[in-house]
Protein backbone atom coordinates (compact mmCIF):
# COMPACT_ATOMS: atom_id res chain seq x y z
CA UNK A 1 0.00 0.00 0.00
CA UNK A 2 2.84 2.42 0.86
CA UNK A 3 4.61 1.74 -2.44
CA UNK A 4 1.36 2.30 -4.30
CA UNK A 5 0.79 5.64 -2.55
CA UNK A 6 4.38 6.75 -3.12
CA UNK A 7 4.03 5.98 -6.84
CA UNK A 8 0.81 7.98 -7.04
CA UNK A 9 2.36 10.99 -5.29
CA UNK A 10 5.39 10.82 -7.57
CA UNK A 11 3.19 10.81 -10.69
CA UNK A 12 1.21 13.81 -9.44
CA UNK A 13 4.39 15.74 -8.58
CA UNK A 14 5.91 14.96 -11.98
CA UNK A 15 2.77 16.08 -13.82
CA UNK A 16 2.58 19.37 -11.90
CA UNK A 17 6.29 19.95 -12.41
CA UNK A 18 5.99 19.46 -16.16
CA UNK A 19 3.06 21.88 -16.24
CA UNK A 20 4.97 24.60 -14.40
CA UNK A 21 7.96 24.16 -16.70
CA UNK A 22 11.42 25.59 -16.61
CA UNK A 23 12.30 29.30 -16.41
CA UNK A 24 12.54 31.09 -19.74
CA UNK A 25 15.93 31.89 -21.15
CA UNK A 26 16.42 35.64 -21.57
CA UNK A 27 17.45 36.91 -24.97
CA UNK A 28 20.10 39.56 -25.62
CA UNK A 29 17.42 42.11 -26.58
CA UNK A 30 15.40 43.12 -23.51
CA UNK A 31 12.00 41.47 -23.50
CA UNK A 32 9.16 42.60 -21.26
CA UNK A 33 5.66 41.40 -20.46
CA UNK A 34 3.20 44.27 -20.61
CA UNK A 35 -0.46 44.00 -19.69
CA UNK A 36 -3.29 45.89 -21.35
CA UNK A 37 -7.07 46.04 -21.28
CA UNK A 38 -8.06 45.23 -24.86
CA UNK A 39 -11.67 46.34 -24.30
CA UNK A 40 -10.80 50.04 -24.04
CA UNK A 41 -10.98 51.54 -27.55
CA UNK A 42 -9.71 53.84 -28.97
CA UNK A 43 -6.67 53.28 -26.76
CA UNK A 44 -6.55 49.50 -27.03
CA UNK A 45 -8.66 46.87 -28.77
CA UNK A 46 -8.23 43.69 -30.80
CA UNK A 47 -9.09 43.67 -34.50
CA UNK A 48 -10.98 40.89 -36.24
CA UNK A 49 -7.62 39.46 -37.36
CA UNK A 50 -6.36 39.22 -33.79
CA UNK A 51 -4.02 42.21 -33.97
CA UNK A 52 -3.88 44.77 -31.16
CA UNK A 53 -4.59 48.33 -32.23
CA UNK A 54 -5.27 51.68 -30.61
CA UNK A 55 -3.42 54.78 -29.43
CA UNK A 56 -1.62 52.93 -26.64
CA UNK A 57 -0.78 49.93 -28.80
CA UNK A 58 0.62 51.96 -31.70
CA UNK A 59 2.54 54.21 -29.32
CA UNK A 60 4.11 51.24 -27.54
CA UNK A 61 5.03 49.62 -30.84
CA UNK A 62 6.82 52.77 -32.04
CA UNK A 63 8.67 53.24 -28.74
CA UNK A 64 9.86 49.61 -28.68
CA UNK A 65 11.29 49.97 -32.19
CA UNK A 66 13.23 53.09 -31.31
CA UNK A 67 14.45 51.81 -27.96
CA UNK A 68 15.32 48.31 -29.20
CA UNK A 69 13.27 46.15 -26.89
CA UNK A 70 10.60 43.52 -27.46
CA UNK A 71 7.49 42.85 -25.46
CA UNK A 72 4.70 40.33 -24.99
CA UNK A 73 1.21 41.70 -24.50
CA UNK A 74 -0.83 40.19 -21.68
CA UNK A 75 -4.51 41.13 -22.14
CA UNK A 76 -6.73 41.04 -19.05
CA UNK A 77 -9.28 43.19 -17.29
CA UNK A 78 -7.94 46.53 -16.08
CA UNK A 79 -8.33 45.69 -12.41
CA UNK A 80 -6.57 42.33 -12.80
CA UNK A 81 -3.81 44.02 -14.81
CA UNK A 82 -3.14 46.52 -12.04
CA UNK A 83 -2.82 43.68 -9.52
CA UNK A 84 -0.58 41.69 -11.87
CA UNK A 85 1.89 44.58 -12.02
CA UNK A 86 1.84 44.96 -8.25
CA UNK A 87 2.48 41.22 -7.88
CA UNK A 88 5.41 41.33 -10.32
CA UNK A 89 3.66 38.98 -12.73
CA UNK A 90 4.09 41.51 -15.55
CA UNK A 91 6.61 44.30 -16.06
CA UNK A 92 4.33 47.18 -16.95
CA UNK A 93 0.82 48.30 -17.85
CA UNK A 94 -0.43 50.50 -20.68
CA UNK A 95 -4.21 50.66 -20.57
CA UNK A 96 -5.36 54.27 -20.49
CA UNK A 97 -4.33 54.27 -16.83
CA UNK A 98 -4.97 57.55 -15.03
CA UNK A 99 -2.11 58.87 -12.91
CA UNK A 100 -3.44 59.51 -9.40
CA UNK A 101 -1.77 60.29 -6.09
CA UNK A 102 -3.02 56.97 -4.70
CA UNK A 103 -1.52 54.98 -7.58
CA UNK A 104 1.79 56.82 -7.22
CA UNK A 105 2.18 55.02 -3.90
CA UNK A 106 2.51 51.66 -5.65
CA UNK A 107 3.44 52.62 -9.25
CA UNK A 108 6.17 54.53 -11.00
CA UNK A 109 4.77 56.31 -14.05
CA UNK A 110 6.40 57.36 -17.26
CA UNK A 111 5.89 60.72 -18.95
CA UNK A 112 2.13 61.49 -19.04
CA UNK A 113 0.94 61.06 -22.63
CA UNK A 114 -2.78 61.91 -22.80
CA UNK A 115 -5.12 64.01 -20.67
CA UNK A 116 -8.71 62.91 -20.25
CA UNK A 117 -11.71 63.63 -18.05
CA UNK A 118 -14.69 61.70 -16.67
CA UNK A 119 -18.14 62.11 -18.22
CA UNK A 120 -21.53 60.60 -17.48
CA UNK A 121 -23.60 59.06 -20.26
CA UNK A 122 -27.24 57.96 -20.28
CA UNK A 123 -29.62 56.47 -22.84
CA UNK A 124 -31.06 58.69 -25.57
CA UNK A 125 -34.52 58.65 -23.97
CA UNK A 126 -33.35 59.20 -20.40
CA UNK A 127 -34.66 62.16 -18.39
CA UNK A 128 -31.43 62.41 -16.44
CA UNK A 129 -29.67 65.66 -17.29
CA UNK A 130 -26.97 65.74 -14.65
CA UNK A 131 -25.63 64.40 -11.36
CA UNK A 132 -28.42 65.98 -9.33
CA UNK A 133 -30.95 63.66 -11.03
CA UNK A 134 -29.24 60.50 -9.74
CA UNK A 135 -30.59 60.52 -6.17
CA UNK A 136 -31.76 57.03 -5.17
CA UNK A 137 -30.75 55.52 -8.51
CA UNK A 138 -27.98 53.08 -9.55
CA UNK A 139 -25.19 53.89 -12.01
CA UNK A 140 -22.48 51.79 -13.70
CA UNK A 141 -18.69 52.11 -13.48
CA UNK A 142 -15.68 50.02 -14.47
CA UNK A 143 -13.76 48.41 -11.62
CA UNK A 144 -10.46 50.11 -10.79
CA UNK A 145 -10.93 52.99 -13.26
CA UNK A 146 -10.81 56.75 -12.69
CA UNK A 147 -14.49 56.79 -13.64
CA UNK A 148 -15.24 54.45 -10.74
CA UNK A 149 -13.26 56.67 -8.34
CA UNK A 150 -15.16 59.75 -9.51
CA UNK A 151 -18.50 57.93 -9.24
CA UNK A 152 -17.72 56.89 -5.66
CA UNK A 153 -16.84 60.47 -4.77
CA UNK A 154 -20.03 61.86 -6.32
CA UNK A 155 -22.23 59.14 -4.81
CA UNK A 156 -21.68 60.58 -1.34
CA UNK A 157 -22.81 64.01 -2.49
CA UNK A 158 -25.70 63.01 -4.75
CA UNK A 159 -26.86 59.85 -2.92
CA UNK A 160 -26.77 57.18 -5.66
CA UNK A 161 -25.56 53.59 -5.79
CA UNK A 162 -22.89 52.04 -8.03
CA UNK A 163 -22.67 48.69 -9.85
CA UNK A 164 -19.18 47.70 -11.00
CA UNK A 165 -18.15 45.92 -14.20
CA UNK A 166 -14.84 44.55 -15.51
CA UNK A 167 -15.17 45.92 -19.05
CA UNK A 168 -16.67 48.93 -20.79
CA UNK A 169 -18.97 47.03 -23.17
CA UNK A 170 -20.82 45.20 -20.38
CA UNK A 171 -21.14 48.51 -18.54
CA UNK A 172 -22.65 50.22 -21.61
CA UNK A 173 -25.08 47.35 -22.17
CA UNK A 174 -26.22 47.48 -18.55
CA UNK A 175 -27.25 51.11 -19.02
CA UNK A 176 -28.82 50.44 -22.43
CA UNK A 177 -31.12 47.71 -21.11
CA UNK A 178 -32.10 49.81 -18.09
CA UNK A 179 -30.50 47.98 -15.17
CA UNK A 180 -28.55 51.14 -14.38
CA UNK A 181 -29.38 54.70 -15.39
CA UNK A 182 -25.95 56.07 -16.36
CA UNK A 183 -22.32 55.13 -16.90
CA UNK A 184 -19.15 56.96 -15.86
CA UNK A 185 -16.35 56.72 -18.40
CA UNK A 186 -13.32 58.57 -19.77
CA UNK A 187 -14.47 61.20 -22.26
CA UNK A 188 -12.57 59.99 -25.38
CA UNK A 189 -13.59 56.39 -24.74
CA UNK A 190 -17.25 57.28 -24.24
CA UNK A 191 -17.30 59.55 -27.28
CA UNK A 192 -15.72 56.84 -29.40
CA UNK A 193 -18.20 54.20 -28.22
CA UNK A 194 -21.07 56.50 -29.19
CA UNK A 195 -19.44 57.07 -32.58
CA UNK A 196 -19.40 53.30 -33.07
CA UNK A 197 -23.13 53.00 -32.49
CA UNK A 198 -23.59 52.65 -28.73
CA UNK A 199 -27.02 54.14 -27.94
CA UNK A 200 -25.88 56.50 -25.21
CA UNK A 201 -25.42 60.27 -24.91
CA UNK A 202 -22.99 62.30 -22.82
CA UNK A 203 -24.81 64.64 -20.42
CA UNK A 204 -21.97 66.14 -18.37
CA UNK A 205 -18.78 68.02 -19.12
CA UNK A 206 -15.41 66.29 -18.48
CA UNK A 207 -14.48 66.39 -14.80
CA UNK A 208 -11.49 65.34 -12.74
CA UNK A 209 -9.19 65.57 -15.74
CA UNK A 210 -6.29 63.15 -15.35
CA UNK A 211 -3.25 62.29 -17.40
CA UNK A 212 -2.81 58.76 -18.69
CA UNK A 213 0.53 57.13 -17.99
CA UNK A 214 2.59 54.01 -18.58
CA UNK A 215 3.07 52.32 -15.20
CA UNK A 216 5.51 49.87 -13.60
CA UNK A 217 5.71 48.53 -10.07
CA UNK A 218 7.21 51.12 -7.74
CA UNK A 219 10.97 50.65 -7.45
CA UNK A 220 11.07 48.05 -10.25
CA UNK A 221 11.81 48.04 -14.00
CA UNK A 222 13.52 51.41 -13.97
CA UNK A 223 15.24 50.58 -17.26
CA UNK A 224 11.90 49.91 -18.98
CA UNK A 225 10.52 53.20 -17.68
CA UNK A 226 13.62 55.02 -18.91
CA UNK A 227 13.24 53.48 -22.37
CA UNK A 228 9.56 54.44 -22.48
CA UNK A 229 10.26 58.07 -21.54
CA UNK A 230 13.07 58.40 -24.06
CA UNK A 231 11.08 56.78 -26.87
CA UNK A 232 7.99 58.83 -26.07
CA UNK A 233 10.00 62.07 -26.22
CA UNK A 234 11.27 61.08 -29.67
CA UNK A 235 7.85 60.28 -31.15
CA UNK A 236 6.46 63.54 -29.76
CA UNK A 237 9.36 65.54 -31.16
CA UNK A 238 9.07 64.19 -34.71
CA UNK A 239 5.25 64.31 -34.78
CA UNK A 240 4.67 60.54 -34.79
CA UNK A 241 2.56 60.65 -31.63
CA UNK A 242 0.27 63.35 -33.03
CA UNK A 243 -0.24 61.22 -36.14
CA UNK A 244 -1.18 58.21 -33.98
CA UNK A 245 -3.78 60.20 -32.03
CA UNK A 246 -5.21 61.76 -35.18
CA UNK A 247 -5.31 58.33 -36.78
CA UNK A 248 -7.92 57.25 -34.22
CA UNK A 249 -9.62 60.45 -33.11
CA UNK A 250 -9.10 63.03 -35.85
CA UNK A 251 -11.35 63.67 -38.85
CA UNK A 252 -10.47 61.40 -41.76
CA UNK A 253 -8.26 59.24 -39.60
CA UNK A 254 -8.54 55.53 -38.89
CA UNK A 255 -12.27 54.76 -38.81
CA UNK A 256 -12.77 52.17 -36.10
CA UNK A 257 -16.50 52.00 -36.81
CA UNK A 258 -15.89 51.20 -40.46
CA UNK A 259 -13.40 48.52 -39.45
CA UNK A 260 -15.89 46.53 -37.40
CA UNK A 261 -18.78 48.09 -35.55
CA UNK A 262 -20.88 49.33 -38.43
CA UNK A 263 -21.18 45.78 -39.78
CA UNK A 264 -24.39 45.75 -37.72
CA UNK A 265 -25.79 48.38 -40.08
CA UNK A 266 -24.90 46.09 -42.98
CA UNK A 267 -27.35 43.46 -41.67
CA UNK A 268 -24.75 41.36 -39.97
CA UNK A 269 -25.97 37.82 -39.43
CA UNK A 270 -24.79 35.32 -36.87
CA UNK A 271 -23.31 33.25 -39.70
CA UNK A 272 -21.31 36.16 -41.16
CA UNK A 273 -20.18 37.11 -37.65
CA UNK A 274 -19.08 33.53 -37.05
CA UNK A 275 -17.15 33.40 -40.35
CA UNK A 276 -15.45 36.67 -39.51
CA UNK A 277 -14.31 35.45 -36.10
CA UNK A 278 -14.12 31.67 -36.52
CA UNK A 279 -10.33 31.62 -36.20
CA UNK A 280 -10.43 33.45 -32.86
CA UNK A 281 -13.33 31.32 -31.63
CA UNK A 282 -11.54 28.11 -32.59
CA UNK A 283 -8.37 29.24 -30.81
CA UNK A 284 -10.40 30.10 -27.70
CA UNK A 285 -12.18 26.75 -27.80
CA UNK A 286 -8.87 24.89 -28.11
CA UNK A 287 -7.49 26.78 -25.09
CA UNK A 288 -10.64 25.92 -23.12
CA UNK A 289 -10.34 22.23 -23.98
CA UNK A 290 -6.62 22.27 -23.23
CA UNK A 291 -7.25 23.75 -19.79
CA UNK A 292 -10.08 21.28 -19.19
CA UNK A 293 -8.11 18.19 -20.18
CA UNK A 294 -4.94 19.09 -18.30
CA UNK A 295 -6.94 20.30 -15.31
CA UNK A 296 -9.25 17.28 -15.03
CA UNK A 297 -6.43 14.73 -15.43
CA UNK A 298 -4.25 16.31 -12.73
CA UNK A 299 -7.29 17.09 -10.56
CA UNK A 300 -8.35 13.46 -10.95
CA UNK A 301 -4.99 12.22 -9.68
CA UNK A 302 -5.09 14.66 -6.76
CA UNK A 303 -8.75 13.90 -6.00
CA UNK A 304 -8.21 10.12 -6.00
CA UNK A 305 -5.30 10.58 -3.62
CA UNK A 306 -7.48 12.70 -1.29
CA UNK A 307 -10.27 10.12 -1.53
CA UNK A 308 -7.90 7.29 -0.58
CA UNK A 309 -6.58 9.30 2.36
CA UNK A 310 -10.19 9.83 3.42
CA UNK A 311 -10.88 6.10 3.85
CA UNK A 312 -7.59 5.01 5.39
CA UNK A 313 -7.63 3.59 8.95
CA UNK A 314 -5.36 6.42 10.16
CA UNK A 315 -7.26 9.30 11.79
CA UNK A 316 -4.46 11.68 10.77
CA UNK A 317 -4.79 10.71 7.09
CA UNK A 318 -8.58 11.10 7.21
CA UNK A 319 -8.20 14.44 8.98
CA UNK A 320 -5.78 15.74 6.33
CA UNK A 321 -8.15 14.68 3.56
CA UNK A 322 -11.20 16.23 5.23
CA UNK A 323 -9.37 19.52 5.91
CA UNK A 324 -8.05 19.93 2.37
CA UNK A 325 -11.42 19.11 0.83
CA UNK A 326 -13.16 21.53 3.22
CA UNK A 327 -10.79 24.42 2.44
CA UNK A 328 -10.76 24.20 -1.35
CA UNK A 329 -14.45 23.41 -1.72
CA UNK A 330 -15.20 26.44 0.45
CA UNK A 331 -13.02 28.92 -1.47
CA UNK A 332 -14.65 30.64 -4.48
CA UNK A 333 -12.73 29.64 -7.58
CA UNK A 334 -12.13 33.28 -8.63
CA UNK A 335 -10.60 34.09 -5.24
CA UNK A 336 -8.37 31.01 -5.49
CA UNK A 337 -7.24 31.97 -9.01
CA UNK A 338 -6.30 35.50 -7.95
CA UNK A 339 -4.53 34.21 -4.85
CA UNK A 340 -2.37 31.82 -6.89
CA UNK A 341 -1.69 34.20 -9.79
CA UNK A 342 -1.29 37.45 -7.83
CA UNK A 343 -1.12 36.65 -4.10
CA UNK A 344 1.64 34.01 -4.14
CA UNK A 345 4.01 36.05 -6.39
CA UNK A 346 3.56 38.96 -3.97
CA UNK A 347 4.79 36.72 -1.16
CA UNK A 348 7.53 34.84 -3.01
CA UNK A 349 8.65 37.25 -5.71
CA UNK A 350 8.44 34.44 -8.29
CA UNK A 351 6.25 34.78 -11.38
CA UNK A 352 3.67 32.13 -12.14
CA UNK A 353 2.52 31.82 -15.79
CA UNK A 354 -1.21 32.43 -16.20
CA UNK A 355 -1.81 28.99 -17.72
CA UNK A 356 0.04 27.31 -14.86
CA UNK A 357 -1.88 29.36 -12.29
CA UNK A 358 -5.11 28.36 -14.02
CA UNK A 359 -4.21 24.66 -14.01
CA UNK A 360 -3.23 24.78 -10.33
CA UNK A 361 -6.54 26.48 -9.56
CA UNK A 362 -8.42 23.71 -11.34
CA UNK A 363 -6.37 21.01 -9.60
CA UNK A 364 -7.11 22.39 -6.14
CA UNK A 365 -10.75 23.32 -6.73
CA UNK A 366 -11.93 20.42 -8.88
CA UNK A 367 -9.66 17.97 -7.04
CA UNK A 368 -11.45 18.77 -3.78
CA UNK A 369 -14.82 17.88 -5.30
CA UNK A 370 -13.38 14.74 -6.88
CA UNK A 371 -11.84 13.78 -3.55
CA UNK A 372 -15.22 14.12 -1.86
CA UNK A 373 -17.08 11.82 -4.25
CA UNK A 374 -14.16 9.35 -4.44
CA UNK A 375 -14.23 9.05 -0.68
CA UNK A 376 -18.00 8.65 -0.82
CA UNK A 377 -17.71 6.04 -3.57
CA UNK A 378 -15.32 3.89 -1.56
CA UNK A 379 -17.45 4.26 1.58
CA UNK A 380 -20.55 3.20 -0.38
CA UNK A 381 -19.07 -0.26 -0.95
CA UNK A 382 -20.49 -2.64 1.64
CA UNK A 383 -18.06 -2.85 4.56
CA UNK A 384 -18.55 -6.61 4.53
CA UNK A 385 -16.58 -6.74 1.25
CA UNK A 386 -13.44 -5.45 2.95
CA UNK A 387 -13.99 -7.65 6.01
CA UNK A 388 -14.42 -10.72 3.82
CA UNK A 389 -11.23 -9.95 1.92
CA UNK A 390 -9.30 -9.43 5.17
CA UNK A 391 -10.69 -12.72 6.58
CA UNK A 392 -9.24 -14.51 3.54
CA UNK A 393 -5.80 -13.24 4.52
CA UNK A 394 -5.45 -10.25 2.21
CA UNK A 395 -3.60 -7.28 3.75
CA UNK A 396 -5.49 -3.97 3.95
CA UNK A 397 -3.80 -2.37 0.93
CA UNK A 398 -4.32 -5.34 -1.33
CA UNK A 399 -7.92 -5.77 -0.16
CA UNK A 400 -8.60 -2.15 -1.06
CA UNK A 401 -6.94 -2.41 -4.49
CA UNK A 402 -8.44 -5.79 -5.44
CA UNK A 403 -11.90 -5.67 -3.85
CA UNK A 404 -13.11 -2.24 -2.68
CA UNK A 405 -11.59 0.16 -5.22
CA UNK A 406 -12.81 -1.63 -8.38
CA UNK A 407 -16.38 -1.60 -7.07
CA UNK A 408 -16.13 2.00 -5.87
CA UNK A 409 -14.62 3.29 -9.14
CA UNK A 410 -17.41 1.61 -11.09
CA UNK A 411 -19.91 3.68 -9.13
CA UNK A 412 -17.87 6.87 -9.62
CA UNK A 413 -17.54 6.88 -13.43
CA UNK A 414 -20.68 9.01 -14.02
CA UNK A 415 -19.46 11.48 -11.36
CA UNK A 416 -16.10 11.78 -13.14
CA UNK A 417 -17.83 12.58 -16.44
CA UNK A 418 -20.05 15.12 -14.67
CA UNK A 419 -17.00 16.74 -13.08
CA UNK A 420 -15.41 16.91 -16.54
CA UNK A 421 -18.40 18.98 -17.71
CA UNK A 422 -18.21 21.22 -14.63
CA UNK A 423 -14.48 21.77 -15.18
CA UNK A 424 -15.13 22.77 -18.80
CA UNK A 425 -17.54 25.48 -17.63
CA UNK A 426 -15.31 26.58 -14.75
CA UNK A 427 -12.47 27.43 -17.15
CA UNK A 428 -14.44 30.57 -18.10
CA UNK A 429 -13.62 32.01 -14.66
CA UNK A 430 -9.91 31.87 -15.49
CA UNK A 431 -10.32 34.65 -18.08
CA UNK A 432 -10.05 36.99 -15.08
CA UNK A 433 -6.30 36.28 -14.83
CA UNK A 434 -5.65 36.85 -18.51
CA UNK A 435 -6.13 33.41 -20.07
CA UNK A 436 -7.77 33.94 -23.46
CA UNK A 437 -10.11 30.97 -23.46
CA UNK A 438 -13.52 30.85 -25.14
CA UNK A 439 -15.29 33.31 -22.82
CA UNK A 440 -12.49 35.90 -22.95
CA UNK A 441 -12.40 35.48 -26.74
CA UNK A 442 -16.06 36.47 -26.80
CA UNK A 443 -15.34 39.52 -24.66
CA UNK A 444 -12.61 40.67 -27.05
CA UNK A 445 -14.86 40.19 -30.08
CA UNK A 446 -17.67 42.18 -28.45
CA UNK A 447 -15.30 45.01 -27.58
CA UNK A 448 -14.48 45.24 -31.28
CA UNK A 449 -17.95 45.01 -32.85
CA UNK A 450 -20.51 45.60 -30.04
CA UNK A 451 -22.54 42.57 -31.18
CA UNK A 452 -23.02 41.30 -27.64
CA UNK A 453 -26.19 39.24 -28.11
CA UNK A 454 -24.97 37.45 -31.23
CA UNK A 455 -21.49 36.77 -29.89
CA UNK A 456 -22.70 35.36 -26.57
CA UNK A 457 -25.22 33.25 -28.48
CA UNK A 458 -22.34 31.72 -30.48
CA UNK A 459 -20.25 31.19 -27.34
CA UNK A 460 -23.20 29.51 -25.61
CA UNK A 461 -23.77 27.28 -28.65
CA UNK A 462 -20.13 26.16 -28.68
CA UNK A 463 -20.25 25.30 -24.97
CA UNK A 464 -23.52 23.39 -25.44
CA UNK A 465 -22.10 21.41 -28.37
CA UNK A 466 -19.08 20.28 -26.36
CA UNK A 467 -21.16 19.57 -23.24
CA UNK A 468 -23.68 17.57 -25.32
CA UNK A 469 -20.86 15.42 -26.68
CA UNK A 470 -19.59 14.84 -23.14
CA UNK A 471 -23.12 13.95 -21.98
CA UNK A 472 -23.41 11.36 -24.76
CA UNK A 473 -20.05 9.99 -23.67
CA UNK A 474 -21.30 9.78 -20.09
CA UNK A 475 -24.45 7.90 -21.12
CA UNK A 476 -22.44 5.50 -23.29
CA UNK A 477 -19.99 4.78 -20.46
CA UNK A 478 -22.83 4.17 -18.01
CA UNK A 479 -24.46 1.67 -20.40
CA UNK A 480 -21.16 -0.12 -20.94
CA UNK A 481 -20.60 -0.37 -17.20
CA UNK A 482 -24.07 -1.80 -16.60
Amino acid sequence: MRKWLISLIACASLAIGVTIGLPAVHAATPNYTITTDTTFPPFEFQTDKGNYRGIDMDMLKEISKRENFTYKLKPMSFNAGVQAVQAGQVDGIVAGMSITDERKNTFDFGTPYYKSGIVMATTEKSNIKGLSDLKGKTVAAKTGSAGADYAREMSKKYDFKITYFNDSNTMYNDVTIGNTVAAFEDQPVMAYAIQQGTNLKIVTKPAKGNWYGFGVKKGANAELLKKFNKGYAEIVKDGTYDKIVKHYLGNGGYNYKKNAADKADQKTTIWSLFNENKSALFTGLVKTLELTLVGIILAGIWGIFLGILGVMPSKIARGISTTIIYIFRGLPMLVLAFFIYIGIPNLTGQKIPAFTAGVITLILNEGAYIGAFVRGGFNSVDSGQLEAARSLGLPYGKAMRKVVMPQGIRLMIPSFINQFIITLKDTSILSAIGIIELTQTGTLIIARNLQGFRVWLMIAALYLIVITLLTWLSNWVEKRIK
